[in-house]
């Protein structure tokens, strides 16, 4: 687990005061972006879901799919959904998020996790027109995910 995430001064829209560390995750992986068409009927990139590969220390802990769902390699695993959000550092970052948890299974590291955050942002942002529907791209992105819960 990493201290410096937590001494990270966070933005109010995700600050979680109260809530206690459980377990701080470098992710790395890649958004991924389908070509659809809006309500415009222009084609555009839309986010469809993340893929990556939850490390501590540089050993794999976890993985982090559509859902969004995050799953440890001891079986736990939490569904949430996004609370809170505020701008990535740069143009081509993501979202700071902050998610609350709808959902859990299993048992282990993640059991009693009720809120997540997104912080550390880079890269992983698709934006503007594409050119075929039903085409996809994934964009790399790598962030730290901070587990918490109540009390």
């Amino acid at each position: 687990m990493s201290a410096n995430a937590a001494e990270t001064p966070l933005p109010a829209a995700i600050a979680s005061p109260g809530e206690t560390v459980v377990l701080t995750a470098h992710a790395e992986g890649a958004q991924v972006y389908e070509c659809k068409a809006g309500t415009d009927g222009k084609l555009a990139w839309v986010f469809r879901e993340p893929i990556a590969t939850l490390l501590v220390d540089g050993k794999t802990v976890g993985r982090h799919y559509a859902g969004p769902t995050w799953e440890h390699v001891d079986g736990s695993a939490v569904i949430a959904k996004a609370a809170g959000n505020a701008p990535g550092a740069t143009a081509d970052d993501i979202a700071w998020l902050k998610l609350e948890v709808t959902s859990s299974r299993g048992s282990g590291v993640l059991t009693g996790v009720t809120t997540v955050q997104r912080i550390n942002t880079r890269g992983g942002k698709l934006a503007g027109a594409c050119d075929k529907a039903g085409i996809f791209k994934s964009v790399p992105y790598s962030a730290e995910y901070v587990f918490l819960k109540k009390g």
